[in-house]
């Protein structure tokens, strides 16, 4: 018992020691500043890094995702009809999985371009509009499922009351784990076998344990502030979204804030050779911030 206790007191310990370690100073560079990579766009979300470190990323209104190629700093045009794609994330084969809400969908496009609908529903009834995606190491995907009605849908009609956070295993069934105000941005951590889930109407951010495929603990608030996107550094910081992006530390500590000079800040992801320039989607633009750190899978 002596040593159990021991060493949950060691783990603790070592938690607020690295809350408390990371800095803002550490983490960026000074006098560097966000840099606008192309504004050409309506609305950009999304954004997620395939393995080589390229960023891929939605226009919503236009119904298009675009990578950014980081070796040459340039936008490129990916793939035009995505299902109105929002949120995406690459499995562990390094497909793309997209929210795609026009119809209710969750797709997976390979980078030859081959698009397969996944599913469009739960237990026979049409998903209110998937927004954001985290896919596990198992071969699982969490997702949102708010409600935002979109003048482009044609005959919806809402056939879930809930708002809510799903899973879906890699042999397709999905289970309903949680429900919310609005579930919005979502992101996990193999690493730390955390995963985030932002409430945005609610204001609030909560935390779950990842305690096996699909399996977890019950939420517990990490901060408040409810946000569109988030991502996570190697630290555990956390990366939310809105008025520019807000940076809390393991904690749910809030150590620092990026200025966005854009009406909404909408998303962010870790991408570059080394998985350390912030890639931030934003109205409509994308910009990116080298930084000290890296993003954490």
């Amino acid at each position: 018992m002596k040593n159990i206790f021991k060493t949950g007191l060691i783990g603790l310990v070592f938690a607020l020691v690295n809350c408390k370690s990371v800095n803002y100073k550490n983490m960026f560079y000074d006098g560097v500043q966000p840099e606008v990579v192309s504004d050409q766009f309506s609305f950009t979300e999304g954004p997620s890094s395939d393995k080589e470190g390229n960023v891929y990323f939605t226009d919503q209104p236009n119904d298009k995702i675009y990578y950014w190629d980081w070796k040459s700093n340039k936008v490129i045009e990916f793939l035009n009809k995505t299902g109105r794609a929002n949120g995406t994330h690459f499995d562990k084969d390094d497909n793309l999985i997209t929210c795609s809400d026009d119809q209710g969908e969750m797709w997976k496009i390979s980078k030859d371009k081959k698009i397969q609908v996944l599913f469009r529903g739960f237990e026979g009834k049409r998903l209110n509009g998937p927004n954001d995606v985290w896919n596990d190491s198992f071969g699982g995907m969490y997702f949102t499922d708010p409600l935002y009605e979109r003048d482009y849908w044609t005959n919806f009609k809402k056939e879930i009351p809930d708002k809510s956070l799903y899973y879906r295993n890699k042999n397709g069934k999905i289970t309903k784990l949680d429900t919310f105000t609005q579930p919005n941005g979502i992101v996990g951590s193999e690493k730390f076998k955390k995963l985030y889930v932002s409430d945005i109407d609610a204001g609030k951010t909560y935390v779950y344990d990842i305690l096996g495929e699909g399996k977890l603990s019950e939420k517990r608030l990490f901060c408040e502030m409810g946000s569109d996107g988030i991502t996570v550094d190697k630290h555990g910081s956390l990366y939310l979204t809105g008025n520019g992006v807000h940076i809390f530390n393991r904690g749910g500590k809030k150590i620092y804030q990026i200025p966005i000079p854009e009406k909404w800040t909408s998303n962010v992801a870790f991408g570059g050779e080394n998985n350390n320039v912030l890639f931030i989607t934003a109205s409509k633009s994308v910009y990116i911030l080298p930084t000290k750190v890296k993003g954490t899978k």
